[in-house]
């Protein structure tokens, strides 16, 4: 008889445990809701927190790096909160703000006045407690999914009605305002209607010197013919572990756009679950991260072409200094009805220090015959002619690194289509550069 091996349980894993039991009866949702929270932590409860032992996850052990549960975040405190919003990331900029703070939607103080006809906006708790789908769907194999899904209790809703086009962005404004070390979880939806077009960016901050934990979903559907944009600024706290996932569908003849830019947090995975559903699509994703100190950046692109003639271009940038990880794992998959896809790849890191580490994995799985497909990777120092060059003529050594780095860096930058972003974007870059010894 072959015994059952099971593995021993983490201290952050016995706490998990705890954690639901004890809110499970407080978190919206009706029966349907709350049997989907059930199955979501049992199959959690299956596997654990995710480890090296995981392909997935092979590069970014949460079993190590998580060392204990944190409670769930308190209710925010109303002068905190108020005093926050000044100093939002891009709160120049004229964005409809709809602001999320300790992973509660506050209505009060979002931007929900005038808002176009066909659009609503809702908060994702009254709509999980009307059992609507709104936790993540088809990610079941993923631990971070699987936890999102049983423990996410706020967010937003948002629907876009057909040929609605929206003049201003929509800014998914998070902030973490505790002091304590707490963690948040939340989860949102979005559906962009035929031949509409909506750009939607995301900004999460929160303090340094507490220890919290973000784990945040987001579903996307955008149908057919419509132009979708979504900016990600992650600029979390230096001791801050932020999970993000992103499950999109993408509709036929649409255009879709993303970009993501990290600079804060401790340890940070973006895990992209992007299925293009309809035949000629267009997707480009762009990321690009800044890393200093012993910072560790994960991003996780899973991108599936279902239907033929549908395009995609990824492009991933890192900048790595001192003792910091960058890691990039990218997997196109052309379906066997996916004829004439047309899809690039290529990851590029930019090492700053012997002691900066990049891992760069991008895989190809095709099953149709008609494609053309390719991915790339490259990894090295700053160019010392180009930067020889640059200090032959008078520039000081930290300045000439500095501008390498934004030649590097703003390739992806100037992929968003609005100058405003793309200038905040800039001064974020150069604050970081600034910050360097």
């Amino acid at each position: 008889m072959n015994a059952e091996i099971r593995p021993v349980k983490t201290a952050a894993e016995i706490g998990l445990a705890d954690l639901f039991a004890a809110a499970r009866q407080t978190l919206p949702g009706g029966s349907r809701t709350e049997a989907l929270r059930l199955e979501a932590f049992d199959r959690f409860s299956e596997s654990g927190l995710p480890h090296a032992r995981l392909e997935g996850w092979k590069y970014t052990d949460l079993r190590r790096l998580v060392r204990d549960a944190k409670p769930l975040a308190p209710l925010p405190d109303a002068s905190k909160v108020a005093a926050a919003v000044p100093g939002l990331a891009l709160a120049d900029l004229g964005l409809r703000r709809l602001l999320i703070v300790d992973g509660v939607f506050i209505p009060d103080l979002s931007d929900l006045a005038g808002l176009e006809a066909g659009v609503s906006i809702r908060s994702a708790t009254e709509a999980l407690a009307a059992d609507e789908p709104v936790l993540l769907s088809g990610a079941e194999r993923d631990p971070a999914a699987l936890l999102n899904g049983a423990f996410a209790a706020s967010g937003v809703v948002i629907a876009v009605a057909p040929d609605v086009v929206l003049e201003r962005p929509i800014h998914l404004a998070y902030v973490t305002t505790t002091g304590t070390a707490s963690a948040m979880f939340t989860a949102s939806r979005l559906e962009v209607g035929e031949r509409a077009r909506v750009t939607l960016i995301e900004t999460h901050e929160g303090p340094d010197l507490s220890d919290y934990q973000v784990n945040t979903a987001l579903q996307l559907i955008v149908a057919d013919g419509a132009e979708f944009d979504r900016i990600k600024l992650t600029c979390e706290g230096a001791a801050a572990l932020h999970i993000a996932t992103l499950q999109a569908e993408i509709g036929a003849r649409a255009r879709y756009r993303e970009f993501g830019f990290t600079t804060g947090g401790a340890v940070v995975r973006n895990q992209l679950l992007v299925t293009l559903a309809g035949k000629g699509t267009d997707a480009q994703i762009h990321q690009a991260s800044l890393l200093a100190g012993r910072q560790h950046a994960d991003t996780t692109l899973v991108i599936d072409h279902v239907a033929a003639g549908s395009q995609s271009r990824e492009v991933f940038k890192a900048v790595v200094d001192d003792e910091a990880r960058a890691v990039f794992q990218g997997k196109i998959t052309v379906q066997q009805g996916a004829q004439q896809t047309d899809a690039r790849m290529m990851a590029r890191a930019l090492l700053l220090s012997d002691e900066a580490i990049a891992n760069c994995k991008p895989e190809l799985e095709i099953f149709a015959d008609d494609v053309q497909c390719g991915h790339g990777t490259t990894t090295g120092a700053l160019d010392n002619q180009l930067k020889f060059y640059l200090m032959a003529r008078g520039i000081p050594e930290k300045e000439a690194e500095a501008l390498l780095i934004q030649a590097f860096v703003g390739e992806v930058i100037d992929a968003i289509d609005r100058e405003d972003l793309r200038g905040a974007l800039s001064r974020i870059m150069t604050d970081w550069l600034k910050g360097r010894g």
